[in-house]
């Protein structure tokens, strides 16, 4: 009589995958990046006749693939003077005919390359922003601390009168243009 192979038991095999299947599906977290909150601009309307705009109107901001800054054409090393330039480009008022007009059709354009490394484009899109609350702060006669906090719970009738105050005819015009290819 011939020896038969011992067999391994392998019916409570695919019990034993399921139940690992369930618990590694149960327990694993999935993360949810948030991503940067940016308002999108409404889709284009075809019927809607095209902006002009005068080119002194435009701060232009741009940056490279290896993170090099251009700000108005001229090369920039250190940042720490660009609030400043965006603040007196934004309430020029027509002080200087080659700056903007007034704060109303001031515009902040910012273009990158798809080389430009994130902390780069957040450094200088902070800086923009910044440069803007640190406007309405002082036309609302606060600290940029606390229009950021007024603005951040405007159902309190203070903190609404604050906001509005300090954003009275200068809208955050801020341009980010589509990177370019270039680097990357």
């Amino acid at each position: 009589m011939a020896r038969s192979t011992p067999e391994i038991p392998n019916a409570s095999m695919a019990d034993i995958a399921f139940l690992l299947l369930t618990f590694f599906l149960v327990t694993t977290t999935i993360a949810n990046d948030k991503g940067l909150s940016i308002q999108l601009p409404a889709p284009l309307d075809p019927n809607q006749p095209k902006v002009e705009f005068q080119q002194k109107n435009l701060f232009t901001i741009q940056v490279n693939s290896s993170d090099a800054l251009l700000v108005e054409g001229e090369p920039m090393e250190d940042v720490s003077g660009l609030k400043e330039q965006i603040k007196k480009f934004i309430l020029n008022n027509g002080s200087d005919p080659l700056s903007s007009d007034n704060p109303e059709k001031a515009i902040v354009t910012y273009k990158t390359d798809r080389g430009t490394s994130h902390k780069r484009f957040v450094q200088i899109l902070d800086i923009i922003q910044n440069a803007y609350y640190d406007i309405w702060a002082d036309q609302a006669g606060v600290t940029n601390a606390a229009y950021r906090e007024a603005a951040s719970d405007t159902s309190d009738p203070t903190n609404k009168e604050i906001y509005d105050k300090g954003r009275k005819g200068i809208p955050m015009a801020i341009s980010i243009a589509e990177p370019t290819k270039v680097g990357g």
